[in-house]
């Protein structure tokens, strides 16, 4: 039960960094089905920087400049989206699916270039045995992760930031009714270049808490085996709402734990692939139900045209 409730967290925390990632964007106006992708190139550059980075770091600083580096990857490879989507006006499912697909390949490419030994033999896995010490803490049987803290505090800043402030209302102006938000003054592509901006961010620290969750390695050719598209459910699950978007991360990070834990569970020991798809099959009848009464902000996927107002 113990194993059971650390991978429900575990998981929890990043389909909720990650969904909150993707609300950002949208809210803006702007479709983000590149999360896959950024999650990727983040948790490659702090995997990186762990391989790089002198042990003799003090912990709390060796943790900051790991997820420092994550957020920059995060930010400067969303930025490739934000350029496509609302400065070239490109189709914004298009450019999410292609930064998917090099993402991975560019990863593989790197991590094997980083590996290559004299004998002309490289890998496709990174190891951050000793960097991951600096992540976790024990209480009793246990394992906090400080990625469980980071996420509560996006939580919480995404519901003030978004609802009880100016720049908040602004940016979902900017989603729901640009032309009008246009007209009061609210520069439309400069919210939406941020809105993507703190969507890639949120990603990066979603992809780098991901590979630490519960490994001391990762493969890059796996990718994130389709969190980012996980987490795409989850904030529609959660009505493009931080709170909503943290219950549906529990429920889905529950149904991916379960395929870690299955042993455990006495008559309900059925196979582990069943317990792999489980929640990508939940996740399917859950928007089959819900997909009538979802509210996605209305100028979503659109781009920007002064001319239409």
């Amino acid at each position: 039960m113990v194993l059971l409730i650390q991978y429900t967290i575990i998981f929890a925390v990043v389909l909720t960094v990650v969904a909150l990632a993707g609300m950002w964007s949208e809210r803006s106006g702007v479709i983000n089905i590149g999360l896959e992708g950024t999650m990727v190139m983040g948790a490659l550059a702090g995997a990186i920087a762990m391989r790089y980075l002198p042990l003799t770091i003090p912990g709390g600083l060796y943790v900051i400049i790991v997820m420092l580096i994550a957020i920059v990857a995060g930010i400067l490879y969303s930025l490739l989206l934000a350029l496509a989507a609302v400065t070239f006006k490109a189709n914004q499912t298009i450019t999410g699916t292609a930064m998917n697909i090099l993402a991975t390949a560019l990863s593989i490419v790197i991590v094997k270039a980083i590996t290559l030994n004299d004998d002309g033999k490289a890998s496709v896995k990174l190891e951050f045995i000793e960097a991951r010490k600096f992540f976790v803490v024990q209480l009793g049987g246990f394992e906090f992760n400080w990625f469980m803290l980071v996420m509560v505090i996006i939580l919480i800043v995404s519901m003030i930031v978004l609802y009880r402030t100016k720049f908040g209302l602004n940016l979902m102006s900017c989603g729901e009714n640009p032309q009008a938000a246009d007209s009061n003054g609210i520069n439309v592509k400069k919210m939406r270049y941020i809105g993507v901006m703190i969507s890639g961010a949120l990603a990066g620290i979603g992809g780098l808490a991901f590979i630490m969750g519960a490994n001391s390695s990762w493969q890059f050719d796996a990718g994130v085996n389709g969190f980012g598209f996980l987490a795409l459910a989850v904030m529609i699950l959660g009505q493009w709402k931080p709170f909503l978007i943290f219950l549906g991360a529990i429920l889905f990070g529950l149904l991916r734990a379960l395929s870690l834990s299955y042993t455990s569970f006495g008559w309900m020991a059925l196979d582990s692939t069943f317990y792999l798809v489980l929640p990508y099959v939940v996740c399917l009848i859950v928007l089959c139900i819900t997909s009538k009464k979802s509210k996605a902000p209305k100028a979503e996927g659109i781009p920007y045209d002064k001319g239409l107002r």
